[in-house]
């Protein structure tokens, strides 16, 4: 008789496929406000005393804000606009959640089996942990954020496709290493998903103690708390990685930017310290859907394929039976044959 089999258990493949899974769903609903964003924060601020001495507009346009960039792209690109470079962002979040997903689960699993106990890591170590993840996800996910970084801020005449951008890039001053432009800037904002998923965890035992299983709504607030606090944290530095993606601003007449110091410099003596968080509206509401909508759906996908390897182990243990009951019924059939 087949003994009882354990509990379904979710590795890391199958919690970075929820999580993947979760990310493009959630970026596919407010895709808009990520180009909106982007397109705030590499803009250079003028000021009011620079815009009274140009006697002939300039053709680079400017946004007040994020619905004044949303009326100002559907008017002169139509709705299609608003979706610009969607194709690159939706691979770019897959693969850096998937990445991020998995590399978290296999380290939190390696930190719990070492530590030898079944109590919730600390704070400190859950974003150690998830800074970990987050830095080895970013070595190989970057090159594409380069390149949607460089489509969401080109306009609709010198807008090229993903591979042609990419082209693009490598034969400009950097060579290949210009698709790693911005990795430390990146390495340095591991510290980002590390608070979201850091926070996630210490506020899920702190609003909901002791459920494994979180409903919809449920999910969707730790979320979006989570990833509100952390962007309010690194969006100086969200800034600063966008500038170095993107194009340098026409005042630098086309030279790059060497670290994200040097953008952050560039932005206080040009705009002000405040423009450090420039495009934090957008950011923060986006924030606040994708990952409110990302974990949802991420426990979502998780119970389904924990229900399914349930379903399969099922299957197995009414085979295993069978085989075992024929078996039986076999032998007892076979004639004895005497010597």
């Amino acid at each position: 008789m087949a003994g009882p089999s354990k509990p379904a258990q979710l590795g890391p493949w199958g919690k970075a496929t929820a999580g993947a899974a979760g990310a493009c769903f959630a970026n596919v609903l407010v895709y808009p406000l990520d180009l909106v964003k982007t397109k705030l924060q590499v803009q250079v601020k003028k000021s009011a005393d620079v815009e009274k001495q140009e006697e002939t507009p300039s053709k680079e346009v400017h946004y007040k804000g994020t619905w004044d960039a949303i009326s100002k792209i559907k008017d002169a690109e139509g709705v299609a606009g608003l979706y610009a470079g969607m194709s690159g962002a939706l691979l770019g979040v897959t693969s850096s959640n998937f990445a991020y997903f998995y590399w978290y689960s296999v380290v939190r699993t390696l930190y719990l089996k070492y530590q030898n106990s079944n109590a919730h890591p600390s704070t400190a170590a859950e974003l150690s942990l998830g800074a970990v993840a987050g830095a080895l996800g970013q070595l190989f996910t970057i090159p594409i954020a380069v390149v949607t970084t460089r489509q969401q801020t080109q306009s609709k005449e010198d807008r090229k496709g993903m591979f042609e951008t990419a082209r693009e890039v490598v034969e400009g001053e950097d060579g290949i290493t210009g698709l790693w432009r911005g990795m430390k800037a990146s390495l340095v904002l591991v510290v980002n998903p590390a608070i979201t998923y850091g926070a996630y965890e210490r506020l899920k035992d702190i609003i909901f103690p002791g459920k494994n299983t979180l409903k919809p709504w449920e999910a969707f607030l730790l979320g979006a708390l989570s990833k509100s606090i952390a962007t309010i944290v690194t969006q100086p530095l969200i800034v600063a990685k966008v500038g170095l993606q993107s194009k340098p601003p026409a005042v630098r007449n086309g030279k790059p930017f060497k670290s994200f110091v040097e953008v952050m410099e560039f932005i206080v003596k040009n705009e002000g310290a405040l423009s450090l968080f420039k495009g934090i509206g957008p950011q923060l509401l986006k924030g606040f859907l994708v990952q409110g909508i990302l974990m949802m759906t991420k426990e979502r996908v998780e119970l389904m394929f924990i229900l399914f390897m349930r379903f399969l182990q099922k299957l197995r243990s009414q085979r295993v039976g069978k085989a075992a009951a024929l078996a039986a019924a076999a032998k007892v059939a076979s004639p004895v044959v005497a010597k």
